[in-house]
C-alpha cells in the first residue's frame, strides 16, 4: 500500500510516517518511480508505534522495543536484552509516578471545587485515588 493509504488506515499523517521511516521505526519498499510501498503488517506496526509514543516513550527507545513486540500474527520476538528490560521498567515506573501525581492533583481540584461550591469534599477522594493507583 502507498503512504496515503497507510495514513488513512492508521489515522497518522504522511509526515509522521516519513518521520518514522527516518527514525528506523518503519520501512518501505520503493517502487521504480520512487514511491513508498508498505506491506500490510505496516498498519499494526504504526499502531504499536502510536501506542508507545502515547506512553511517553522517545523514538530511540521505541526503536529498541519494536523488535521485541509481538505482531498481530502472534509471532514471538525474543530479542529483549536485560538492559532493554531495565529501561522499560524505568519507563513504567515513570508512568506510575505520573499517574500518582495526576491522581493527587485531581484530589486537590476536587477539594477546591467542593469548597468553592460550598459542598463537602468527596468522601472517597483519598481512598479512590489510592485504590486507582494500585
Amino acid at each position: 500500500m502507498r503512504i496515503g493509504e497507510l495514513a488513512r488506515r492508521t489515522g497518522v499523517s504522511e509526515r509522521s510516517l516519513r518521520y518514522y521511516e527516518q527514525q528506523g521505526l518503519l520501512t518501505a519498499r520503493r517502487t521504480e518511480g520512487g514511491h513508498r510501498e508498505y506491506p500490510e503488517a505496516a498498519v499494526d506496526r504504526v499502531v504499536h508505534i502510536q501506542e508507545l509514543f502515547a506512553a511517553g516513550l522517545h523514538s530511540r527507545t521505541i526503536y529498541k522495543i519494536l523488535p521485541c513486540m509481538r505482531d498481530s500474527d502472534g509471532g514471538p520476538n525474543e530479542i529483549a536484552t536485560p538492559l532493554l528490560v531495565e529501561e522499560l521498567t524505568a519507563q513504567r515506573e515513570r508512568i506510575d509516578r505520573t499517574i500518582n501525581d495526576l491522581l493527587r492533583s485531581r484530589e486537590v481540584l476536587d477539594e477546591v471545587i467542593a469548597t468553592a461550591a460550598g459542598t463537602p469534599p468527596p468522601a472517597s477522594g483519598r481512598q479512590a485515588a489510592s485504590s486507582e493507583a494500585a
